[in-house]
């Protein structure tokens, strides 16, 4: 389905289930979209197109998108996939929900670090803050709500559970999913191309370790 988002933008409304596809059309961001005047925004199970209504109509722009759409039940398996080891210190102060996670999940502090070291994760797309990415493959047994009460400060390389999901925040802030580790590697560097270390269809595996 797709529907304009006000006069500047169209949404691609596709499902969490055809990802791979939305993943392959936002990658030609980097292969000349731009140049067409195009913003693409990629989420989980929709991408949004954005354009200058003065340069183009929403017409054309719904054309090229279809077209997109169509192409990319062929290509959505050509998208290049990065692996990533991501070395994380569970529990202590690195992991403050740690326990009540495990405690949620019926499980020992043991368990859980195995199970969510275990899973291979794919990035489904970087959101919230420059460089989050949103992780599908967490083990269904570990899904936890967010925390009641946001935190006010999430140190930068925590990682968390919100849901069914995992996620690293790459940066101090605000956030309220449950807290079980951290990483010392830095997820988003403005003065890097590309900024963000990891890119949507990537997979990513956590490693534990004693220390940040």
């Amino acid at each position: 389905m797709i529907y304009p988002l006000g006069e500047t933008a169209l949404v691609l409304q596709a499902g969490a289930g055809e990802q791979a596809r939305l993943i392959a059309i936002a990658r030609q961001q980097a292969q000349g979209v731009a140049e067409r005047g195009y913003q693409l925004i990629l989420g989980v199970g929709n991408l949004t197109v954005r354009f200058n209504p003065l340069q183009q109509s929403a017409d054309e722009v719904l054309a090229w998108l279809q077209q997109q759409w169509e192409h990319s039940a062929q290509t959505r398996d050509d998208v290049a996939s990065t692996q990533h080891q991501i070395g994380v210190c569970y529990g202590g102060e690195a992991g403050p929900d740690l326990a009540d996670v495990a405690a949620h999940c019926a499980m020992s502090v043991s368990q859980l670090i195995e199970a969510h070291s275990s899973a291979v994760y794919e990035v489904l797309c970087i959101g919230f803050l420059p460089g989050f990415p949103y992780l599908a493959g967490l083990p269904a047994n570990l899904a936890t709500p967010r925390r009641a009460e946001p935190r006010v400060r999430v140190p930068a390389g925590s990682v968390g559970i919100g849901g069914a999901q995992t996620g690293i925040y790459p940066c101090e802030s605000p956030g309220g999913w449950q807290l079980i580790g951290r990483t010392g590697l830095a997820l988003f560097d403005c003065r890097a191309n590309p900024p963000c270390r990891l890119q949507a269809g990537d997979r990513v595996r956590f490693v534990p370790q004693e220390r940040v």
